[in-house]
This record gives structure tokens, sequence and C-alpha cells, in this order.
């Protein structure tokens, strides 16, 4: 088989960047070990707690013991499924902060600062604000992926925004637009009832055009002949293929398989390459290392009065919701019940936000297991900046084996500082005067934990993923010892070999991944076709005035 562009992985970047290669006539051919996207689990947005808990959908990777959370192995899902994560994830649709992508650049990923990066976001997109206001100058009209908003219904969503502006924060109607900060509505990738993933938004079109095509399988090795990326190794049953690849080989695996993939090729620390009996072809030290994530806790009340969503926790208002989408595509099921959010600053002296809330007018974890008191609501909350890294490394050179990942969560002592801080405030938030007539008292971390000691007691016993891995082959310049990729997403010491994922990211962004992954396969793309850079924007981002002196 063979393309002129071979990419691995049908995730949110390979799948963008499979579309602007067919857009713009060339061939190519995506590798993807999962299986087809169909079917109510992926497809209803508030069925979300199901795919990424089950294996067919999931790589079902965990992490090592945690030294500073009780040595607890943590679930580090990934989609292994037509749209990648983009498929399993929670849908919450977040760019960033600007300071993020300036900080990229000023990092040495040249050209991706936010002026360069806001016209991809806006190529993107098709916004719908739902008649909710908004910063339509800041948004994109015509792109695949369509972002909306929920309903917002349940009287809870706006408690939580007007306990927000009681406590003397900001509003904001557009955290995507000019003002990130405050509390406001949260936006989607969804559209119809329909989860609108990377495989529907990009995929499923790109299919249409007749110039990209499919193939299942597990990537094994990258195939270089004299430093030069020609092809793809691929396990289908027990006879290896070879994918050829005319113009380039492009890596999309997600944080984790992509820098193992590039360490079973011989690209990365030489050392432990060596260890595991591979031939060096690219030493580079930075595969696998500037791991990641934001970690979170679920802060829960327990509610007064009925009106969460609770009451629909039960095998026969589950069937009624899944038969009301299955015909209509609306209702309860059509929607993440993510709808109301909010970003803050933690102290004065921080430019802008470094905590963010996601609400939701129930108790419940990501593993579908609900508050055992009933009636609640949470917001998930963490820091968004915590200075801790980690590692993806090998644990054996086959490749079926599953990478080692170690994300050295709460390392430092900025991590408990600030996450302390963080269930501080948001405790406050629940106090106001808005939540008055629903709160019934609190369920965790419990109203008596409320020294230091007691609070990360919690947090070692408690926190958890929000599932954001990125940073493992860091975009830098070229002369960068840890940097993997350059500026133009080309893997630096192999030609004809890129790599575009989360992976890439030098520092995590302010929020959920998938938006600022699918940006990159979009800009990617353009490099990757030689094509001049979108032009520079020139908007500036809402910084609050007295950032330096005040927290809020």
């Amino acid at each position: 088989m063979q393309a002129d562009y071979v990419i691995v992985g049908a995730g949110s970047a390979g799948c963008a960047m499979a579309y602007r290669l067919a857009e713009a006539g060339r061939s190519v051919i995506v590798i993807e070990h999962g299986g087809s996207d169909a079917g109510p689990f992926i497809q209803m947005p508030a069925a979300l707690s199901y795919p990424m808990n089950m294996s067919m959908y999931d790589w079902g990777y965990r992490t090592e013991p945690e030294p500073q959370l009780n040595n607890r192995r943590l679930v580090a899902p990934r989609g292994k499924v037509l749209g990648g994560s983009s498929s399993i994830n929670g849908m919450v649709y977040v760019r960033g902060h600007a300071r993020d992508f300036d900080h990229w650049a000023a990092q040495g990923a040249q050209g991706w600062a936010f002026a360069d990066v806001l016209p991809y976001f806006k190529r993107m997109e098709t916004w719908h604000d739902g008649g909710h206001g908004g910063d339509a100058s800041w948004r994109g009209g015509d792109g695949p992926l369509h972002v909306t908003r929920g309903p917002r219904r349940n009287p809870l969503y706006h408690a939580f925004v007007e306990a927000g502006r009681q406590a003397g924060y900001e509003v904001t109607d557009d955290y995507n637009g000019q003002k990130q900060e405050g509390f406001g509505p949260f936006e989607q990738t969804v559209w119809r009832g329909r989860r609108w993933s990377a495989a529907n938004a990009y995929l499923r079109p790109a299919l249409k055009t007749g110039r990209v095509r499919i193939l299942r399988g597990l990537a094994s090795r990258i195939v270089i002949e004299s430093h030069r990326a020609t092809g793809v190794e691929v396990l289908r049953g027990s006879r290896p293929m070879i994918v050829q690849a005319g113009a380039e080989v492009i890596v999309a695996a997600s944080a984790f398989n992509s820098p193992k993939l590039l360490m079973l090729s011989g690209i990365g620390p030489a050392a432990h390459l060596a260890d595991h009996g591979i031939a060096v072809i690219a030493d580079r030290p930075g595969v696998g290392r500037n791991l990641q994530d934001h970690l979170e806790v679920y802060f829960q009340m327990a509610a007064s009065q009925p009106i969460t969503l609770y009451r629909h926790w039960n095998i026969i208002s589950k069937a009624v919701i899944g038969a009301q989408w299955l015909v209509t595509g609306k209702g309860l099921g059509a929607s993440n019940n993510f709808e109301s959010c909010g970003f803050i600053r933690s102290r004065a002296g921080v430019e802008y936000p470094d905590i963010q809330f996601h609400f939701l007018p129930f108790a419940v974890r990501y593993d579908g297991r609900a508050a055992a008191e009933g009636h609640g609501f949470q917001a998930h909350v963490g820091p968004m900046r915590s200075p801790s890294r980690g590692t993806v490394t090998l644990r054996s050179p086959d490749p079926r084996a599953a990478p080692r990942i170690f994300f050295n969560y709460m390392s430092t002592d900025q991590d408990w500082q600030d996450f302390r801080r963080c269930l501080r405030l948001t405790r406050e938030i629940f106090t106001k005067e808005a939540f008055q007539p629903f709160v019934k008292h609190e369920i965790q971390p419990g109203a008596d934990k409320v020294t230091d000691d007691q609070l990360d007691d919690f947090i070692r016993e408690h926190a958890e993923s929000a599932y954001h891995p990125c940073g493992t082959c860091k975009m830098g310049a070229a002369d960068d010892p840890m940097a993997v990729v350059d500026p133009q997403a080309r893997v630096i010491g192999v030609d004809g070999l890129r790599l575009a994922d989360s992976s890439i990211f030098p520092r995590i962004t302010n929020g959920n991944l998938n938006a600022p992954s699918i940006m990159v396969g979009e800009k990617a793309a353009d490099h990757i076709l030689g094509r001049s850079p979108l032009p520079a924007a020139n908007d500036e981002p809402w910084i609050h005035p007295d950032w330096r002196s005040a927290q809020r």
C-alpha cells in the first residue's frame, strides 16, 4: 500500500490533517488500531462515561504508582477508535488562553504565538452561540467543527455563575473569545444532538473525497532509510506489512503512543533505546519527557432539592432518555451536561487564569459511580499549570506492550499550595447566596477538612487525572536539545517525518485539550503542504487590569 502521506492515528489532529491534505488533492492512508465509532455509546453526548471505560474504545493504559498520591495507579484513557480521544472525551471545547500560546513561542515554538494560532482556531470552527451572546468576531463561522452550547435548563447552572459573580469574580459570555477569565456558559463539540468528534467533523468528509483510506492495524515502527522516513510497518494479524509514504510519514498517535512509536523506531534517548536493544537512529533525549496533565478533584455538595440529574439515575429514566435521543436527537441525552464553567486566577500576581471549574448538576465520577448521598452537584477543579513533569518510556521493545506512564503528579511544593487554594476558593463559591436554596451540606472533601494536612490527605486519596496528557514530544527551536519537533512539526534528526498532536505542546494549555489538538493538526497541515501560514491576527485578549495586586 502506498500514498503521498501516511498518518499514524485517526485522532483529533490526525483527522484534521487527513481532511486538509485530501482537500489539497493529496492521497492519504490513515493507520488506526481501533475500530468503528458507530453506536449510541459514542454518538450520544450524555453517554460519555461509557466509551472511556470500554476496552473496545480505549487503550486501557494505567499510570505507574504515583508516589505523592498514595502510590495509586490512575487510569489514563486514550481513544482507540476512529476519532481517537475526541470520540471518548467529555466534548468540552476550550481553546486555551492567549498567553498559553505566547508562552509556546517564547519557548522556541516560533510562529505558534496566539496571533499565529487564532486564525486556525477560527478556520476549524462553526460556532453556534444559541442566542446567548458571545464574541462573534473572535469565532469561526464555516469550519468543519461545530461548537455549541447546552440549554442550561437546570437552575443550578445559573446558580454557579451567579455565585461566582457574588464572590467578586468576573462574568464572561464567551471564554473562547476575548475574555477567558470569569464564570459563564460552557461550550461543547456537539451538533444536532450528536458528539461532533474529529471523525464526524473531518474524517468522514475526507473519506468521501476518495483520496483518504483507513488501514486497521497497529503501527509497530517507522521505516527509516538513510535517515529518511519512507513508510510505516503495521501489524495485522501475524504478519507485518509496510505502508509506503511517497512524501512524508506523519505521527499523530497521542501523548503516550507517539513517543512510544518514535522510540520503537530508534528516535529517542540513546541510553534508554540501548537498554531495549533498539538501534539508535536519532538521539533525541526529549522523546517521552516533559509529560504534563491536569489533575483535579470532584468537589461535591449534597442538594437540598431533588432537582439534580440524580433523578434520572435509574434504568427506566435512562431508557427513556436514550429512546428520546435515538428518535429525536434531543433531550438530556443531547448534551454532555457540562453547561457552566469558570476560569479564575488563584492569587494576585498571576496574570491569567490558572484554575478551571467544570460544573455538573450531579455528584458522579467519570467511571459512572454516583455519590452515595443521592441528589448532589459538583465542580471539577484543579490547577492548570502544574510545574510537575513526568515521562513516557518503553516497557519492552514489543510494540504490543503498553508504555510506562509516570506523571510524577504533585512532586513540588507549589503543586500542594496551588491545589489547597483551589479547594478553599471552591468551598467559598458554594457558600454564596445563589446556592443557599440548593445546598444541604458538603459531601467531599467535607466541611471538617480545613487544615493543610487534612486537605493534602484528601488530595492524595481523591485526585484524578482530567485526561489531558501532553508535552512528550516537545516543539521547540531546532537547536534545543530537548525539542523533538521544530516549529514546522518536523521531527528533528530524521527527514520526511512529522509529528503533530498534543505531544508537541511545550506547555499544557489552560483548559481541555481537544480544541488545541485539532488546531495543531490544522496548522501542521499548512506546514506539510508548504503553504504560507494564515495571516497573523492582531486581537488582544482581556487581562484583568488589577492582576498584579488583586486575585479577583
